[in-house]
């Protein structure tokens, strides 16, 4: 008599874990680690000023008074965006029983949220973006993170790789011009840069306690400051940024919103938007080193 094995049975109950891995990044640090601030116009505008250079002051006895050449304030501006995704689910997917998930219109929003998230911090550092003010047919831009730096502290890696000097020179311009960065955002690949400037000649890597090897910067200590090394998955691959999270603001004009929209089936669509900028309180008080390989 043949043997009756599996492989002959029929009607056989599915396995399907009940639970569904997602391992894409979530993590938005530059919008973790900045403020936020608020407008009721498309347009929002703001100045910043400095002082005149520190010179030789003696004055003789008796002088006259000269009047000094006053500068005046300079206003910036950057535009609001929006951010939209619309999920749309028919009535029978929302309704049978599935894996993973309760329901299907539930799932995708929560899904679509998070996706959200990640298209603002690329909008905010990962494109370069420059503003675009719009009109009916053009969908307004706000200026990113890059368009929003003074050329004059700008370093230009030309090509190569971030080395320690690109750094410092980065917080000695900052400094210079008065501002005192405390996070370093690079690319993931460059953190492999960075971990080895723990090895470089007359340095020492920590080995824990003899069975674990930490090969890491978690923050450099330079003349110009103590500096956090951030990783960014979303950043532009060819820069790497030197801030003071102080001085940058998420703008929002419309926060994140739901709207179910009208029915012209039996499905549901919502719509999920906000409508947001990015402020650089003043475009000397960071900067980004360029053009990295």
């Amino acid at each position: 008599m043949p043997q009756f094995t599996s492989y002959n049975q029929v009607g056989k109950k599915e396995m399907v874990d009940d639970i569904i891995s997602n391992i894409s990044p979530e993590k938005t640090p530059f919008l973790t680690v900045i403020g936020s601030d608020s407008t009721k116009n498309t347009i929002f505008q703001w100045q910043e000023d400095e002082l005149a250079a520190a010179k030789k002051n003696a004055q003789k006895e008796g002088f006259s008074a000269v009047s000094a050449t006053l500068t005046s304030t300079h206003m910036r501006q950057n535009v609001t965006q929006i951010l939209e995704k619309t999920v749309e689910v028919s009535g029978t997917a929302d309704t049978v029983s599935m894996y993973g998930r309760a329901k299907e219109l539930g799932y995708n929003l929560a899904k679509a949220s998070t996706e959200l998230k990640r298209d603002l911090e690329l909008s905010f550092v990962g494109t370069g973006q420059k503003m675009v003010v719009g009109d009916s047919g053009t969908a307004r831009e706000m200026a990113g993170y890059q368009a929003q730096i003074d050329d004059s502290i700008l370093v230009d890696a030309a090509g190569a790789e971030l080395s320690e000097d690109m750094i410092l020179q980065a917080g000695q311009k900052l400094y210079e011009a008065g501002a005192e960065a405390s996070i370093l955002m690079i690319k993931p690949a460059d953190s492999l840069k960075v971990g080895k400037f723990a090895t470089a000649a007359g340095r020492f890597r920590d080995l824990g306690d003899g069975k674990t090897i930490i090969n890491s910067v978690d923050l450099l200590v330079t003349p110009f400051g103590e500096f956090k090394v951030v990783l960014n998955r979303f950043q532009r691959s060819t820069n790497a940024l030197l801030f003071d999270p102080d001085m940058w603001k998420k703008v929002t004009l419309r926060g994140w919103q739901r709207e179910t929209l009208a029915k012209s089936g039996d499905s549901t669509r919502v719509m999920l938007l906000g409508e947001f900028s990015l402020k650089h309180r003043n475009f000397k008080g960071s900067t980004l080193i360029s053009n990295l390989k």
